[in-house]
């Protein structure tokens, strides 16, 4: 029976005429309500005709996360007065509780997504909610654009609304082709907001890292709330690290300390989600956040922290980074207070500091791996992703190092189009990694030993099944804790869909529980199962090896090295491995990895600020088995280059950047010897070069004439100007030289003269325009100086009486160094003529009586010029 008070007592009524006007005149809307507002429940029973009277249509509504899809069917189904799997059901990966008189399906992003690529036209479905959009999950923004072209393409009638408390409606009516945005008004308790910033400074989150000072801010605060307020306490912490660190902390609280995650066990989200007669403290991550009333909470706590996804495309890592919520997840996180009744959220921030939070959360296109999103592009025929209406447009970088892991894999072709083995990927529901390992590990281990080992991989197990993969896959075999339980039904899942199709076939299933509420109970005791004791087929490609190792040992580590080629690493000592990527890796002290000749890494991290990452999860493996996951990164070639100061010639066989051999080449490839003598001159300098104190002067007069006269003078200044003109003044030197001491034997300035303009004919006059020596009024010819921005002509004094002008060369006037009789600088002049008429008598006066036997005539203009004392000219 429809309880038809709780669905009246629902805000978002008042706004379901408007939403259905829009949704008849454009096809598509924007639904913006506060929480609690019944957007999630009301909003598809209403447009599927479920209650209120309109046409009956199947409607399929999206969540980002399971917790809310099964949270979401249960109210629903509650509010008609059915139980779950009947006229609502929900479908997420590896439940499916739905039946044929199923109008209302409540599916995760996720699997929407797989059904979009075996059925693009969505044959049956009328409406497509998208819930929660604002979260910006990289799943979700998929979804929506491949919609948007199912309605632009082949199914115009097919409604969409996006719904969310906190979005960009803005944007997401311009992504919706200028869909209508309708609001709707809520009737949310008010929410009194507390600042609770900790009273001494913490340390900011950097990596998953969270200071301890700040989570035990936090259990502080939360003891607080108990004692301030009533009703239950929601509690916002970042991950199930941090939720279990401050449920420690919370010993002896007059309260039921629930601990609510993606991983937690189905009866503790049940529980949470269920009104109690006792008071509580809900410990929860972000999923607590939408699409979920928790009865009784009356107070949020709220860290203000986050995790967001971030990978390293340069080494191959991806990891989860706390950061600070932003502020659209701060009001959604406080809603929960006033959900029921007036409230109060504790912040532990101050109010100038949630002025600089972020509006929204980044949106996981632009920060995450985008492996998963590129080969789901492709699949749909857009490899690029140009053509999809999306938000956020992918990075080209992050979309290039994508492609580079799909081609690895198998997954596409050069020209990015999905092969047959790709189009068999995408269906798994598994990153293509996963998707890889798990194929090409079924053929030499069988499908079932496969799956449960990428189970493993595709959700991390906990921390205390240690850095062991081998170990871990025994732990969770065993394991009777709710990982262990998630771990058995994906195995399940896994097995099922690698041995249910050939290649390109449609026909993986998008979940492993069949249509019942749990699956049966055969599938149950299989998934129980323990790992098997050896290979059930072997593949030529692919083999479980490993002398002295058990068969789940060596298995463990194929299905790691197949899914992370890149991270297979060689032991460098002392727990030090150098992955294939090219950076190194650490293991834990006390690992029991750490004597290991070679690791596949399964799950690794790099600390801010180190240039090693740290090992978390690894499998043994010897050198076959990473030359034969890695074998697109195996390269047999001539490496010649520039290193401690000479060149090195040898033959290299790597695995991308570990050196498996190496032995010296004789005779080395003359461009590759050329090559690396000039990466040598571009490191050390033209200095390897000889030059002599002519070249070094040509150098110089070279470098004068082209900022004077440019044109065809050569600009000879720059090291690498030169570098790159090798080829016009270096050879035939460069090209037949062999290791450093050739380079030495290189005279610099005979090879500078190739450059000089010959065709032009200016060459001829170098030394006229910029000669090497000035003959001076004594008669000497005096050396000019074109280091210096002007040129400089250092003579003594004497030499030049009797010359009244500035010697000048290329028009340009010399700076004079006029020097005393022992040739220290006594004056510095460009005018010559104005220093006879002043500056002279100044420096006859000082230098006159400590250099009595030279002359020091009363006009200089008229004096003998001389390079001798007075005797000298007495006697001459």
């Amino acid at each position: 029976m429809i309880r038809q008070a709780a669905l009246d007592a629902l805000p978002v009524r008042e706004a379901l005429p408007g939403l259905v006007s829009a949704l008849d005149a454009h096809g598509a809307a924007v639904l913006c309500a506060p929480p609690g507002t019944g957007k999630t429940t009301l909003v598809p029973l209403v447009l599927a005709g479920l209650v209120g009277g309109g046409p009956r249509r199947r409607v399929v509504v999206a969540e980002p996360r399971r917790i809310a899809a099964r949270a979401a069917a249960r109210r629903m189904a509650w509010l008609l007065g059915e139980r779950t799997g009947g006229s609502v059901g929900f479908t997420v990966r590896g439940e499916r509780v739905a039946g044929p008189g199923t109008v209302v399906e409540v599916v995760t992003t996720g699997v929407l997504l797989q059904r979009l690529q075996r059925d693009q036209e969505l044959s049956g479905v009328d409406v497509v909610v998208l819930d929660e959009c604002h979260e910006r999950h990289l799943d979700a923004d998929t979804v929506a654009a491949f919609l948007l072209d199912v309605r632009e393409t082949l199914r115009p009638e097919l409604r969409l609304v996006a719904a969310s408390a906190t979005t960009d409606s803005a944007g997401w009516a311009r992504v919706l082709g200028g869909a209508p945005v309708v609001e709707a008004a809520g009737v949310s308790y008010p929410v009194e907001t507390v600042w609770a910033p900790p009273t001494r400074p913490v340390r900011p989150p950097h990596g998953m890292r969270v200071d301890p000072a700040q989570l035990a801010h936090v259990a502080s605060v939360v003891r607080r709330a108990l004692a301030e307020r009533s009703g239950d306490v929601l509690c916002f912490l970042p991950g199930v690290g941090e939720i279990a660190r401050v449920a420690g902390q919370l010993g002896g609280v007059d309260a039921e300390v629930l601990q609510v995650h993606g991983r937690a066990p189905a009866a503790v989200q049940d529980a949470a989600l269920t009104a109690a007669d006792h008071r509580r403290v809900i410990l929860a991550t972000a999923v607590a956040e939408s699409s979920l009333t928790v009865p009784g909470v009356r107070v949020v706590v709220d860290s203000g922290l986050a995790r967001e996804p971030r990978v390293d495309h340069a080494r191959g890592l991806g990891a989860l980074a706390t950061v600070r919520a932003s502020r659209a997840a701060g009001r959604q996180r406080a809603g929960r207070a006033g959900r029921e009744a007036p409230g109060a959220v504790y912040r532990c921030w101050t109010a100038a500091e949630d002025d600089r939070l972020p509006a929204f959360p980044a949106p996981e296109i632009r920060i995450a791996d985008l492996a998963q999103f590129a080969l789901q592009a492709a699949c749909w025929g857009d490899p690029d992703a140009a053509g999809l209406a999306l938000l956020d447009a992918p990075p080209a970088g992050a979309m290039a190092a994508a492609r580079e892991v799909l081609v690895a894999v198998g997954a596409v072709d050069g020209d990015g189009r999905p092969t047959p083995r790709g189009l068999r990927m995408a269906r798994l529901g598994l990153h293509p990694r996963l998707a890889r390992a798990l194929l090409d590990g079924s053929a030499a281990l069988g499908a079932r030993r496969a799956a449960e080992l990428v189970a493993l991989l595709s959700e991390e197990p906990p921390r205390e099944y240690g850095d062991d993969l081998a170990a871990a896959w025994r732990a969770a075999g065993a394991g009777t804790d709710a990982y262990a339980t998630r771990w058995r039904t994906e195995a399940s899942r896994l097995t099922r869909a690698a041995a249910a199709a050939p290649a390109g076939s449609a026909a993986e299933p998008e979940t492993g529980a069949g249509t019942g509420a749990a699956g049966s109970a055969s599938e149950a005791a299989a998934a129980g199962s323990r790992p098997e004791t050896g290979a059930s087929s072997a593949s030529p490609a692919f083999e479980a090896r490993g002398a002295g190792r058990s068969p789940d040992d060596a298995a463990a580590g194929l299905v790691a090295a197949l899914a992370f080629p890149e991270r297979v690493a060689r032991a460098k000592g002392a727990g030090a491995f150098l992955m294939a990527s090219g950076t190194g890796a650490e293991l834990g002290d006390g690992s029991g990895l750490r004597n290991a000749p070679w690791l596949a890494v399964a799950v690794a991290d790099r600390p801010p600020h180190s240039a090693s990452a740290r090992i978390r999860l690894a499998a043994v493996i010897d050198e076959d088995t990473a030359l034969a996951a890695a074998a697109h990164l195996r390269t047999d070639a001539e490496e010649v280059h520039w290193e401690d100061g000479d060149v090195v010639a040898r033959a290299a066989r790597r695995l991308g950047a570990i050196e498996l051999a190496v032995r010296p080449l004789r005779t080395p490839e003359p461009a590759l010897v050329r090559a690396a003598l000039l990466d040598g001159l571009r490191t050390e300098g033209l200095g390897l070069l000889r030059w002599s104190a002519d070249a070094e002067g040509l150098r110089a007069r070279l470098g004068f004439l082209h900022r004077t006269l440019g044109g065809a003078w050569p600009d000879v200044a720059d090291d690498a100007v030169l570098l790159a003109r090798a080829d016009d003044w270096l050879e035939p030197e460069l090209s037949r030289a062999r290791r450093r001491a050739d380079l030495a034997r290189i005279d610099a300035g005979q090879a500078l003269n190739r450059l000089l303009p010959w065709a032009t004919g200016e060459a001829v006059r170098l030394d006229e325009l910029a000669p090497e020596r000035i003959e001076v009024p004594s008669g000497s010819r005096i050396r000019v100086d074109y280091t210096s921005e002007q040129p400089v002509l250092a003579v003594k004094l004497q030499e030049l009486f009797g010359l009244a002008e500035t010697p000048r060369v290329a028009g340009v006037p010399v700076l004079v160094h006029l020097l005393s009789p022992a040739g220290r600088p006594a004056a510095v002049t460009a005018d010559l003529a104005s220093f006879w008429q002043g500056g002279y008598r100044a420096v006859r006066a000082e230098l006159r009586g400590r250099y009595p036997k030279h002359p020091w005539p009363e006009d200089p203009a008229t004096a003998e010029p001389t390079r001798h004392t007075n005797a000298r000219l007495r006697r001459g």
